[in-house]
């Protein structure tokens, strides 16, 4: 029995250390993408067609999302509070819940499982083909040239992803509101132009949105630079970068908001 015990702590103890020790490794690597930033910067050009490649790869997703959860918000709110007869807030309970809460979340899933797994496959077969170690060989950092221009990219992409998953979100919100059920369109927007706050609110909301974006960006990059240099390593990567990635959003999220939102 005590041997037994022994070999439980024991092994309690290695998986710890273990974890522990790859948490460390993740942490070095992310200091070491922002120390490569500012000399990407320099190559404009490669931020930029980041930004473009990783906002095209999830816009597409994003926008469709954000129009679907605008119908289905729209009519939930609707009957909920139209029970309290409060359904001239139904706006006002749109916007927030979108710019605060859902916008940046659901971004950021819908961009880890689209863009960020896009990311790790394409630096998984970068390792696996060699194409990392033969930039070290020919003396350029693969960090520098290659995975910051896409750490870049990403924090710049998902905001304005975020930004348009809200957007679209508020339109389709309207067009289940004032087209179909019949809320009154001046009262629907007005309620939004006075008591929503753009800085605690929206604001709040990109500074979530460039969180989680940091979040999926790192996730996907180091999953793709540390991966076996298989088939089976890369596709096994991907799988882990969703997982990891969605669970660091959401825990991060409840963080946030409590840091932003405790206070009234």
């Amino acid at each position: 029995m005590t041997a037994a015990l022994l070999n439980g702590l024991a092994r309690l103890g290695a998986g710890t250390l273990e974890q522990l020790r790859g948490w460390g490794h993740a942490a070095f690597f992310f200091f070491d993408l922002l120390r490569a930033a500012p000399a990407s910067l320099r190559r404009f050009g490669l931020v930029v067609a980041q930004i473009h490649a990783i906002g095209n790869r999830s816009l597409v997703i994003i926008m469709a999302s954000g129009l679907a959860v605008g119908f289905v918000l729209a009519l939930q709110m609707y009957y909920a509070l139209v029970t309290y007869g409060a359904a001239e807030s139904l706006g006002l309970i749109v916007n927030l819940a979108l710019v605060r809460e859902l916008g940046p979340v659901v971004t950021a899933l819908l961009f880890a499982g689209r863009a960020g797994t896009s990311l790790t496959a394409e630096i998984g077969l970068m390792k696996a083909g060699e194409q990392l170690a033969a930039m070290e060989l020919m003396a350029i950092d693969p960090k520098q040239r290659v995975l910051a221009p896409r750490l870049i990219g990403g924090i710049v992409s998902m905001p304005l992803l975020a930004i348009l998953f809200s957007a679209v979100g508020i339109l389709g919100a309207y067009v289940v509101a004032v087209l179909l059920i019949g809320v009154d369109a001046g009262n629907f927007w007005s309620i939004m132009q006075t008591r929503v706050d753009v800085w605690r609110d929206v604001g709040n909301g990109l500074v979530k949105a460039s969180v989680f974006g940091v979040i999926c960006t790192v996730v996907a990059l180091y999953q793709g630079h540390e991966t076996e240099a298989t088939p089976e390593g890369v596709a096994y990567a991907t799988t882990r970068t969703v997982v990891i990635a969605s669970l660091w959003v959401l825990g991060m999220d409840f963080i946030l908001t409590a840091l932003m939102f405790s206070t009234p």
